[in-house]
């Protein structure tokens, strides 16, 4: 439960213009899509892919790491590892069992006998998009679990796409369609609530210092 009080107390020490940002940002936020990342071994694309989360709205994403376990990316990333909230998962089971609790299908963002091009995608189901290692692709376990495959059609001599360059295409695509429907897709007030005090924290150097005072006041 969030401590409004404390939340409003917090909030005066933002700039008017981060303030601004929070209230701009939060209402385009949402976690009807997720991405999840397997074993990306070059560490720039993993942070490209949160980049272009944050660009479009997902505030989720989960990073399985079986083989590589490496920090993300700062530079690449452009401080979209603070905005965005990372699941970090040592097994691919655990994390597809995780989603599929949590009600999401399962998009193996690969070609397949039974694929769904880009346009044709049915944005009204809660989905997690799975993109795999750049040589090898997903996982035979990924496949096995896979609700829908989804690819982007292309039409040159060139048969795939950088990971993090398709994360971008279909992030854009999905959720642009997706703001475009009557489905209630944005965080609910307590999730918005939540956020809020979680960028405070990560924005204000003294936090600690100005929580522990605002309860000695009371």
């Amino acid at each position: 439960m969030i401590d409004l009080k404390l939340l409003e107390h917090l909030e005066a020490y933002l700039t008017e213009n981060r303030k601004q940002r929070f209230d701009t940002v939060l209402p385009q936020r949402t976690k009807h899509f997720t991405v999840a990342t397997e074993d990306v071994y070059q560490l720039h694309n993993t942070s490209a892919v949160i980049r272009s989360c944050d660009v479009f709205g997902i505030q989720e994403v989960n990073i399985v790491e079986e083989r590589n376990s490496k920090r993300i990316d700062r530079e690449i990333a452009m401080g979209a590892q603070k905005w965005v909230d990372l699941n970090r998962y040592h097994h691919v089971k655990s994390c597809i069992s995780d989603l599929k609790q949590k009600g999401y299908q399962i998009v193996a963002t690969t070609p397949h006998t039974n694929d769904c091009e880009l346009h044709d995608f049915d944005v009204t189901k809660k989905s997690c998009f799975f993109f795999g290692r750049e040589t090898e692709g997903l996982s035979q376990e990924v496949l096995d679990e896979a609700d829908c495959f989804l690819k982007i059609p292309m039409v040159g001599f060139t048969e795939s796409l950088n990971i993090s360059v398709s994360a971008a295409i279909i992030l854009q695509h999905v959720t642009t369609k997706l703001r475009r429907s009557d489905i209630h897709w944005q965080l609910a007030e307590d999730e918005i609530n939540e956020k809020r005090l979680d960028w405070c924290k990560k924005t204000l150097k003294s936090y600690d210092d100005i929580v522990a005072r605002f309860y000695e006041k009371l």
